[in-house]
C-alpha cells in the first residue's frame, strides 16, 4: 500500500506542464522548446486532434514529448513544432517547411477552416494559439476559404528568460483552398524579440487578465455578494421563524408534561418512538454517506490547492492529476464513514458494504468513461486515453484506493460505536397519516434544491465557460465563498423540511433528508441542458456525449456530497430536539 501512496504523490508533483528547460533560463542563440499541441473546432473543446492529423509539413523527424498524467487526461499530445525560435534571435522571414498538398489534403484543410479549427502550441511552457484560416464572404459570390501559411511570433524577454509570446496571422500570407486541386504550400514564419520589465514570476498574469471575470470584476463581485446576501437574508428569516416555532413547541410540550401526563401527544413528539427507526436499504444508505463524505473531503482539498495557487492559468493538467490522486487518498475516509454508519445501523455484512461504497461513484464514472473513450477512439481524438494511462489509473486504484478503503473500514470496525438515540424505538412502526401531494418526495426535493441552486447559479456560468470553453477561471476565493454558502443553505433548508415533515407525523426522514439535500445536483443537471442549448455553440455527437456524460457524473457527485450534508445536519437537528423534551 505504501508504494502506491508514494506513486500517487510522485504523479501529483510531476503534473506541471514543462517544456524540458526546467530552469527556463537561456543565453542568446539557445534553442527554446516549442511544441505543437492539438487542433480542433473552436466551439467543441473536447473534440481535439493531434497537430499532424491535419496534413501539416514538418521540418524533420517529429518526436512526441513525454507527458504527465494530468496532461494526458487534459487531451494534450505535444509534438515537436516545425518552427525554430532560438532565444533573442530575430527571424525576418523564413520557410519552415514545404509540402505538396493532394486533393484530399486540401479538402481536410478546407473542412478545418470551415469549422473554425484552431491550433495550440507551447513555447517555454507558455501557451499560444491561432486559427488555421478564415472564410471570406463576398456578395453574389461563393465562399472563399483561405489557409494561413505564415506565422509571426512576437516574443518578450527579461534578461535570460522568456516572458510572453503572441501570434499574429496576416491574411496577405494565405493560400486559397476553395477548390480541390493539388498545390505546393510553403509554411513560413518570422519572429521579433523585445525586452520587457515584467518579472518571470508574473508572466502568467497575462492569461488571468483575459479570463472571463476580471474585465467585469466589480460587477461579478457585486452579483455574487448580492446573490449571497439575498439567500442569507432569506435563510436567516426562515431560521428565525423555525426557532420561534421550536421554542413554542418546547414550551407546549413542557406544559403538557406538567398538567396532563396522560394527554395524547401530537406533532413531532408523537412519533418519538419511530423517528430513530433505522431506514430501509441500510447498506446503500451507508454507502451514500461514505461516498458523499469522501467527495466533500476531495472538494475541500481541491479548494485548498487552488487557494495557494497550484492551479494557475493553463496548468489544467494539475487539476486532473489532483482529482485522481486526492480521490484515491481520501478513499480511507469513505471506508471509515460507511462502515461506521453501517455498523451503527446494525448491519452485518460490512465487507459487502465496502464493495458497494467503492463502486457507488466509481462504477457509473467508469462506465461513462468506457463509453466516451470508445467514442473518442472512433473519432481518433486526443480525448481518447492511451492504454498506458488507463493502466496507471487502474494501478492507482489497485494500490491506493482499494487498500485505503479496506483500511478505513477495518479501523471503523475496530472502533465500533453504537447509535446514540435519545428516544427508545417502538417495536412496531406507527402508520403515517395521509398527506397532501406537496409533502411527497418529488415536490419537497424541488423546494429543497431551488434555494441552494439560486446561490450558485451565477457562478455556474463562469465555471461552465471555463471547463467547456476557452475562458479561464482564476478567482477561486469567490468560488470558495459560494461553496460555503451552498453548504450552509443546503444544511438549513434540509433541516427546515425535516422539521415540517416530522410535524405532520411522517417519521421516514432518513432517506428524505438525503434526497432533499442532494436535489441541487438534479438542478445542476437541468442547468446543463439550458447551458448547452442557450449559452454555448457546442455541436456534434462527440462533444454532446462528452458534455452530458461527464456533467451527469458531476451532478451525481454533487447529489452524493450535498445529500450527505443534508442528512448530517438533519440528524444533528433531530437528535437535539428530541433530547430537549421528555419522551417515555
Amino acid at each position: 500500500m505504501w508504494p502506491g501512496i508514494l506513486l500517487a504523490f510522485i504523479l501529483l508533483l510531476g503534473s506541471k506542464v514543462r517544456a524540458d528547460a526546467d530552469d527556463h533560463t537561456y543565453v542568446k542563440g539557445d534553442s527554446v522548446p516549442l511544441y505543437a499541441n492539438k487542433v480542433g473546432p473552436f466551439h467543441n473543446p473536447s473534440e481535439t486532434y493531434r497537430y499532424y492529423d491535419l496534413p501539416f509539413c514538418s521540418s524533420g523527424i517529429v518526436s512526441d514529448k513525454r507527458e504527465a498524467l494530468g496532461e494526458v487526461l487534459n487531451g494534450d499530445r505535444l509534438v515537436d513544432a516545425p518552427y525554430k525560435l532560438n532565444f533573442r534571435e530575430d527571424v525576418q522571414s523564413k520557410v519552415a517547411c514545404s509540402k505538396k498538398l493532394l486533393k484530399e489534403d486540401v479538402a481536410k484543410f478546407r473542412d478545418a477552416v470551415a469549422n473554425d479549427y484552431y491550433f495550440q502550441m507551447f513555447y517555454d511552457d507558455l501557451p499560444l494559439w491561432s486559427f488555421l484560416g478564415k472564410v471570406e464572404k463576398a456578395e453574389g459570390k461563393d465562399l472563399k476559404f483561405l489557409l494561413f501559411n505564415h506565422i509571426h511570433f512576437d516574443i518578450l524577454y527579461n534578461g535570460d528568460q522568456v516572458i510572453a509570446i503572441n501570434v499574429e496571422r496576416d491574411p496577405k500570407f494565405s493560400v486559397d483552398i476553395t477548390e480541390d486541386k493539388e498545390m505546393d504550400v510553403s509554411f513560413g514564419y518570422s519572429a521579433s524579440w523585445k525586452p520587457t520589465e515584467i518579472p518571470f514570476s508574473k508572466r502568467m498574469e497575462k492569461y488571468s487578465k483575459i479570463s472571463s471575470q476580471p474585465r467585469h470584476l466589480e460587477i461579478h463581485w457585486f452579483s455574487i455578494i448580492n446573490s449571497c446576501v439575498t439567500v442569507l437574508l432569506l435563510t436567516g428569516f426562515l431560521s428565525t421563524i423555525l426557532m420561534r416555532v421550536l421554542r413554542n413547541d418546547f414550551i407546549k410540550y413542557s406544559h403538557d408534561e406538567e398538567t396532563a401526563e396522560d394527554q395524547e401527544e401530537t406533532g413531532w413528539k408523537y412519533i418519538h418512538g419511530d423517528v430513530f427507526r433505522f431506514p430501509e436499504h441500510k447498506s446503500l444508505f451507508a454507502a451514500v454517506l461514505g461516498s458523499g463524505t469522501q467527495l466533500f473531503a476531495l472538494t475541500l482539498f481541491i479548494f485548498l490547492l487552488s487557494l495557494v495557487g497550484v492551479f494557475y492559468p493553463y496548468n489544467r493538467g494539475a487539476l486532473f492529476t489532483a482529482l485522481v490522486i486526492i480521490y484515491a487518498l481520501t478513499s480511507g475516509i469513505a471506508g471509515y464513514t460507511t462502515t461506521s454508519m453501517y455498523l451503527q445501523l446494525e448491519g452485518t455484512n460490512w465487507v459487502r458494504n465496502l464493495v458497494l461504497t467503492g463502486c457507488l461513484f466509481c462504477g457509473p464514472l467508469f462506465l461513462t468513461f468506457c463509453f466516451l473513450n470508445t467514442v473518442a477512439i472512433a473519432y481518433n481524438a486526443t480525448a481518447a486515453l492511451p492504454v498506458g494511462t488507463i493502466a496507471v489509473i487502474l494501478l492507482i486504484w489497485a494500490l491506493v484506493t482499494a487498500p485505503l478503503l479496506v483500511l478505513g473500514g477495518t479501523a471503523a470496525k475496530s472502533n465500533r460505536v453504537e447509535f446514540q438515540a435519545p428516544c427508545r424505538t417502538a417495536k412496531f412502526p406507527r402508520e403515517i397519516p395521509p398527506l397532501p401531494w406537496y409533502r411527497s418526495t418529488i415536490p419537497q426535493m424541488a423546494i429543497a434544491g431551488f434555494l441552494p441552486f439560486s446561490a450558485i447559479y451565477i457562478e455556474l456560468y463562469y465555471i461552465f465557460a471555463s471547463i467547456w470553453g476557452h475562458k479561464i477561471y482564476t478567482i477561486y476565493s469567490i468560488l470558495f465563498i459560494v461553496f460555503i454558502i451552498l453548504i450552509i443553505v443546503t444544511a438549513f433548508i434540509t433541516v427546515a423540511l425535516t422539521y415540517f415533515q416530522l410535524v405532520v407525523e411522517d417519521h421516514n426522514w432518513w432517506w428524505r433528508s438525503v434526497l432533499c439535500g442532494g436535489s441541487t445536483g438534479v438542478f445542476i443537471l437541468f442547468y446543463c441542458f439550458y447551458y448547452y442549448h442557450a449559452r454555448s455553440d457546442m455541436s456534434g455527437f462527440m462533444q454532446t456525449s462528452f458534455f452530458f456524460g461527464y456533467m451527469t457524473c458531476v451532478s451525481y457527485g454533487f447529489f452524493l456530497m450535498l445529500g450527505t450534508v443534508g442528512f448530517r445536519s438533519s440528524l444533528f437537528f433531530v437528535q437535539h430536539i428530541y433530547r430537549s423534551i421528555k419522551c417515555e
